[in-house]
C-alpha cells in the first residue's frame, strides 16, 4: 500500500511540474508576440491563436515554394522549346552545308537565325485571323559568308513593302505562299552593298539583283538609294528604287522617310509609297514608332490615285525572355475600296528569335 501510494505521488507531481512548465512557455510567447506587436494590452494570449499563427505561417511558406517550383517549370519548359528550335534548326543547315564539302574537306559550323512569329490584326469590319510566320536565315561558311539560304512563307523583302510597314498594311498570304532563296553577296561594306538572289515564291522562278549606297554627312543625315531589278518567270520583268532618309534627333530618336516606286511587266503605271516616321527608344528594352504611310498608283489605266493612307502608333518590348518580344500597334486606315471612310484597327505581335552560331 505504501509502495502504492509513494507511485500515485510521484506521478502527480510529475503532471503538475509539467502543467507549470507548459504555462509558462505559451505566457513567454504572449509576450514575446505581446512586444513585437507593441499592443501591450494586458490581455491573456489564447494558445489556439498562436497555433493558428503558426499554421498560416507554414501555410504561407508552403504556397510560396509551391509558386516558386511552377516557376521554375515554366521557364525550364519554354527554355526547351527554344533550344529544341534552335538546334532544329542548326542541324538542317549543317546538312545542307555539307553538300558542299569535298571528302577531305574541314567540316565548318554554319550560323542560323529563324524567327517566328503569331500576329493578329483585327479591324472594323474585318477581323481577321491569327497568322503564324516564319523567317530563316541560313549563312553557308564554304562560301565563305558570301551565300546563305533564305526560307519564308512571307517573305519579308516581298517587293511591294516598305522596311517599316505594319503588319496591317502587308498583303494577305495563304498557306500556300512559300518562298525560298540562294542569296550571294558580292560585295558588302559600311556604305555599299551588292547581292543577287536565285529562287521560288509562290510557285514562281525568279532572280533578282541588288545594289544599295548609303551616304551620310554631319553625323545627323543618312541617305540610302537601292535600286533593284528582278524576273519572274510567269510575271516578266520588273524593277524597283527604295529611298531612305534619316535624321538623327538625338542619341535615342530619329526621323526616317521611305519612298519606293515599283514597275512590272504584269501591270500597267508605277506603284508607289511614301512614308514618314519618328522612331524612339524608350529604353534599352522598349522603342516605339509613330507613323503615316500613303500608297497608290500613277500612270496606269486610272491615272493618279490613292489607294489608302494608314496613321499608326507602334509600341515594341522585350519581355520574359531576352529572345521574345512583342509589339502592340493600333491605328487608322482611309482606303478607297470603302471610299475613304475611317477604319480603326490594332495589330498585336509575338515574336521570336531562334539561333545558333
Amino acid at each position: 500500500m505504501i509502495d502504492l501510494l509513494h507511485s500515485r505521488l510521484i506521478n502527480l507531481l510529475f503532471i503538475g511540474a509539467f502543467s507549470v512548465s507548459y504555462s509558462a512557455n505559451v505566457q513567454a510567447d504572449c509576450i514575446v508576440l505581446s512586444q513585437e506587436q507593441k499592443t501591450q494590452h494586458n490581455k491573456p494570449c489564447e494558445p489556439n491563436k498562436l497555433l493558428q499563427k503558426n499554421r498560416n505561417k507554414e501555410a504561407s511558406k508552403t504556397a510560396e515554394q509551391a509558386k516558386e517550383i511552377a516557376e521554375k517549370e515554366d521557364d525550364a519548359w519554354i527554355e526547351e522549346f527554344h533550344d529544341t528550335v534552335s538546334e532544329g534548326v542548326y542541324q538542317s543547315a549543317l546538312w545542307f552545308d555539307n553538300f558542299f564539302i569535298d571528302k577531305d574537306g574541314q567540316q565548318k559550323n554554319p550560323s542560323t537565325i529563324a524567327k517566328i512569329s503569331l500576329q493578329w490584326a483585327p479591324k472594323a469590319r474585318n477581323l481577321e485571323k491569327m497568322k503564324a510566320r516564319f523567317r530563316i536565315k541560313v549563312d553557308l561558311p564554304h562560301f565563305s559568308d558570301k551565300m546563305d539560304l533564305i526560307l519564308s512563307d512571307n517573305d519579308e523583302d516581298t517587293l511591294n513593302q516598305l522596311p517599316l510597314e505594319s503588319i496591317n498594311t502587308q498583303p494577305q498570304t495563304n498557306s500556300e505562299h512559300f518562298a525560298a532563296a540562294v542569296r550571294y553577296v558580292y560585295l558588302q561594306d559600311s556604305k555599299q552593298f551588292t547581292d543577287t538572289r536565285l529562287g521560288i515564291s509562290s510557285g514562281d522562278i525568279f532572280a533578282r539583283a541588288r545594289y544599295v549606297r548609303r551616304l551620310t554627312w554631319n553625323k545627323s543625315h543618312s541617305l540610302k538609294i537601292e535600286p533593284s531589278v528582278y524576273y519572274f518567270l510567269a510575271d516578266g520583268w520588273g524593277s524597283k528604287l527604295l529611298l531612305e532618309y534619316d535624321y538623327k534627333l538625338s542619341d535615342q530618336s530619329q526621323f526616317r522617310i521611305n519612298y519606293s516606286t515599283r514597275g512590272s511587266q504584269s501591270y500597267s503605271g508605277v506603284r508607289w509609297k511614301h512614308g514618314f516616321y519618328k522612331l524612339n527608344q524608350i529604353d534599352t528594352t522598349t522603342a516605339s514608332l509613330v507613323g503615316l504611310q500613303v500608297e497608290g498608283e500613277r500612270n496606269g489605266e486610272r491615272g493618279f490615285v490613292v489607294d489608302k493612307y494608314t496613321l499608326s502608333y507602334r509600341y515594341r518590348f522585350n519581355a520574359y525572355k531576352e529572345w521574345l518580344y512583342f509589339e502592340v500597334e493600333p491605328f487608322l486606315e482611309w482606303p478607297e475600296d470603302v471610299n475613304y471612310r475611317t477604319t480603326p484597327g490594332i495589330a498585336l505581335k509575338v515574336e521570336g528569335f531562334f539561333y545558333k552560331h
